[in-house]
């Protein structure tokens, strides 16, 4: 059983440190600039119908 888990990590690390392909720092900042821009336009997205909801909740509960 030992023996299985140690093969396990080191086959892990294996693929890990040599069989992966890692991003460039330039491709990773794109990525991240990608992400950024994503969440902020959703986030938006929610607030503004977030704020829609409650105006014509407001305005419902006003009748």
């Amino acid at each position: 059983m030992l023996k299985n888990i140690l093969v396990y990590c080191k086959d892990s690390y294996e693929e890990l440190a040599h069989k992966t392909t890692w991003p460039t720092r330039k491709e990773l900042l794109h990525s991240a600039i990608v992400v950024l821009t994503a969440s902020v336009i959703i986030a938006l997205f929610v607030f503004a119908i977030d704020k829609a909801f409650g105006t014509i909740m407001e305005f419902v509960y006003s009748l």
